[in-house]
C-alpha cells in the first residue's frame, strides 16, 4: 500500500488507493469532505466524478468476492424480508434478497469493512451464513422503503420485537449484577442487549436527537430523547436489563464496567446509516445505579457554515466584520444547550484558512475540525483552561479559542493574549449580553483591562422552529401582545402562527431549532461606562441607545416572521 493510504482512515479510500483506482491525494481530499459534511465517501466519489457508480461497484465486488445484481429484476417476497430486523437493515443499509433456515443473502452498496462484516454476523448471522451481492444504492433504498416501509412506521414495531426478546432473556441477563467483570461482559454482550442497543442509538440518529437519558429508578428503566431541546420518552425496557444495557454502553465507550461508583465519561464512535456518529457518553452514580447520558454529535445535522446560524443580516454582517479584526476578544454568552459551541465552530470555520493558526482548548472536543489544533481540558491531571492558554502564547497562535472562562486567571490570560496581538474566542454563563461585562469585573479584572480589549459580546439562545407541514396561522389575542409587550397598533393584521401537530413533527407542532440573538459591540460610550463600574442596566440602555436589539426583540421579529411560536419566545427571553 501506499505511504500516503495509511494514513486514510476510511476503508473503502484506503483499498482503492491501495488498487491504483484513486490517487492518494485526491483520496485525502475525499476524507476530508466526508469529514466536513458527513456525506458517505461512496457517494462522494460518484458525485465528484473520481469514480462511476459502475466502476465502483464492479470494485466493491471484486473486493468482497462477489458480483453485481440488478435489484429491479429480483422479486423478494415477506417471508425473506422477515429474515432481517428492520432495524439492521436501515442501521447498517443492507436488505436480504433470498433466505433459508441457515442461510441469507445480502444486498450491500458499499465495501464492507472486516469490523462491519463481524458486526453484522453477530447481530444478524448467529447460526446462519452470510452471503453478499452489490447492489446500486437507489435500488438498496427503494427496496428497503417497498419491503419495511418507512423508519417512523416500524420503529414502534421493531421495540416491540426486541423487547419481547429481552424479556425472554432476561432472568439469564441479569444474573450477573453483583459478579464479576468476565459476568459483566458476558451479559452486556449478549445479542439481545446488542440488538436493543443499536436500536436505541439508530432511532435517536434518525428523530435528530442531541441528547439520550438511560435513567435508572426504583421500579422502571427510563430512556428518553431531546429533540430540538424538548424530552420524550421512548418505550421502557424492563427494569431488571438497566444494568446489561448501562453495562454494554460502558463497553462500547471504553469505560470501566466494574466501577460503578464515580461518575466516568467516554466516547463511542459508530457508523449509522453510511454516515460517522459520536457520541459523548457520561455516567453518574445514583440511587438506583448509573444513569448514562449520551450527547449525539452528528455533524450532517450541525449547520457549522455561519451563513447557516439564523443570525439577522444585521448581525452577521457586523459579527463577520468584527471577527476578521487582528486582535481583540469576542464572547459569546448564554445557558448550556444555547448553541455558543455550534456558533464559534462556524466562526473558526470561516477563519481556517492556510494563512492562519488557530488553537482551541475545549472541555470536551466536540467536533474534529481539520486544519484546527484541538486541546481537551482534563483539569484531573492539572491540565485547566488558565494552563492550556498559557502554553498556547508559545506556540505562535494568531486565534486562540477559550472554551470558556471560569476564572480570574483564565480571564487575565485571555487579556494579555489579546493586548499581545492575537484575537481570542471563549463563552461566558450571562443571561444577556451586557451581563458579561458585569460578569468580568465579578471575577476580579481591572474594567480599563476589558474596555481596551473585549470587541464585543453575543448573547443567544434556540427557539424551536414551527414544522413547515402543519404551519397554522391564527389571530393573536391581546393578553398574548401584552405579555410581548406589543400594540394590537404595531401587529396590524398580520398572522401568528403555530404547529398543529402531524407525523412529520411527531405531533408535536415544532421541527428543528433557530438562534435568537443579542449582538453588543464595545463602542467608545460603551467603554466609558465600563471604566465608570456602571451596573448592567446602565451599560444594557446605552447599548440599546446605540441601536443594540435585545433578545426579547429578535425572538419577536421571528414570530412575526412566523418561525416561532408566542410560548417559545416567552420561555427562552
Amino acid at each position: 500500500m501506499p505511504e500516503d493510504a495509511v494514513q486514510l482512515k476510511d476503508y473503502l479510500l484506503q483499498q482503492l488507493v491501495a488498487d491504483g483506482l484513486v490517487d492518494a491525494e485526491i483520496a485525502v481530499e475525499i476524507e476530508e469532505e466526508h469529514r466536513r459534511t458527513g456525506n458517505p465517501v461512496r457517494d462522494l466519489l460518484i458525485d465528484m466524478e473520481v469514480l462511476t457508480e459502475d466502476v465502483l461497484l464492479d470494485f466493491i465486488a471484486r473486493q468482497m468476492g462477489t458480483y453485481v445484481v440488478d435489484l429491479g429484476t429480483i422479486v423478494v417476497s415477506r417471508d425473506v424480508a422477515r429474515a432481517v430486523r428492520p432495524s439492521y437493515v436501515r442501521m447498517y443499509n443492507v436488505v436480504p434478497i433470498e433466505a433459508r433456515d441457515n442461510w441469507v443473502r445480502l444486498a450491500v452498496s458499499d465495501l464492507l469493512s472486516p469490523e462491519i462484516v463481524d458486526e453484522l454476523n453477530f447481530v444478524i448471522g448467529q447460526d446462519r451464513d452470510i452471503e453478499y451481492v452489490v447492489a446500486r444504492q437507489e435500488d438498496i433504498r427503494k427496496l428497503i422503503t417497498d419491503l419495511y416501509g418507512t423508519a417512523t412506521d416500524s420503529i414502534g414495531d421493531m421495540l416491540t420485537q426486541l423487547e419481547a426478546e429481552l424479556e425472554e432473556a432476561g432472568d439469564t441477563l441479569t444474573t450477573a449484577a453483583a459478579g464479576s467483570v468476565i459476568d459483566l461482559e458476558q451479559m452486556a454482550n449478549q445479542a439481545p442487549i446488542v440488538r436493543f442497543v443499536n436500536l436505541v442509538l439508530y432511532q435517536a440518529v434518525q428523530d435528530r436527537a442531541s441528547d439520550i437519558h438511560f435513567e435508572p429508578f426504583e421500579k422502571e428503566f427510563k430512556i428518553r430523547y431531546r429533540v430540538d431541546g424538548a424530552l420524550y420518552e421512548m418505550s421502557p425496557p424492563p427494569r431488571q436489563l438497566a444494568l446489561p444495557i448501562i453495562s454494554r454502553l460502558k463497553v462500547i465507550s471504553g469505560l470501566n464496567i466494574a466501577e460503578r461508583r464515580l461518575p466516568q465519561d467516554g466516547r463511542i464512535k459508530l457508523t449509522i446509516a453510511n454516515r460517522p456518529v459520536d457520541f459523548r457518553v457520561s455516567t453518574l452514580p445514583t440511587q438506583f445505579g448509573e444513569s448514562v447520558v449520551l450527547r449525539i454529535l452528528d455533524q450532517t445535522t450541525v449547520q457549522l457554515d455561519l451563513e447557516n446560524i439564523g443570525m439577522p443580516d444585521d448581525i452577521y454582517e457586523t459579527f463577520v466584520y468584527d471577527i476578521s479584526k487582528p486582535n481583540g476578544i469576542i464572547i459569546v454568552t448564554g445557558p448550556t444547550g444555547s448553541g455558543k459551541t455550534t456558533t464559534l465552530y462556524a466562526a473558526l470555520k470561516r477563519l481556517n484558512t492556510i494563512e492562519e493558526k488557530l488553537l482551541t482548548a475545549e472541555d470536551p472536543v466536540e467536533y474534529d475540525i481539520e486544519g484546527i489544533i484541538q486541546i481537551p481540558i482534563n483539569e484531573a491531571i492539572g491540565l485547566t483552561f488558565a494552563r492550556v492558554l498559557r502554553s498556547f502564547l508559545r506556540q505562535d497562535p494568531d486565534i486562540i479559542l477559550v472554551g470558556e472562562i471560569r476564572d480570574k486567571e483564565t480571564a487575565e490570560i485571555a487579556i494579555q493574549a489579546s493586548l499581545t496581538g492575537h484575537l481570542v474566542f471563549s463563552t461566558l454563563h450571562t443571561n444577556d449580553a451586557p451581563g458579561a461585562i458585569t460578569r468580568l469585573i465579578d471575577m476580579g479584572i481591572e474594567p480599563f483591562l476589558i474596555s481596551s480589549t473585549l470587541e464585543a459580546v453575543l448573547a443567544q439562545r434556540l427557539v424551536r422552529t414551527i414544522c413547515p407541514h402543519c404551519k397554522t396561522p391564527y389571530q393573536p389575542q391581546d393578553e398574548q401582545l401584552s405579555l410581548l409587550g406589543l400594540t394590537r397598533e404595531q401587529v396590524g393584521d398580520r398572522p401568528f402562527y403555530f404547529g398543529a401537530g402531524c407525523k412529520e413533527c411527531n405531533h408535536t407542532g415544532y421541527r428543528g431549532r433557530r438562534g435568537v440573538f443579542e449582538y453588543m459591540r464595545i463602542t467608545e460610550p460603551v467603554q466609558e461606562l465600563i471604566n465608570q463600574r456602571k451596573p448592567t442596566l446602565v451599560i444594557r440602555d446605552k447599548a440599546i441607545e446605540m441601536g443594540m436589539r435585545t433578545l426579547r426583540e429578535d425572538g419577536i421579529r421571528c414570530i412575526l416572521d412566523g418561525y416561532t411560536t408566542v410560548e417559545e419566545v416567552l420561555k427562552y427571553t
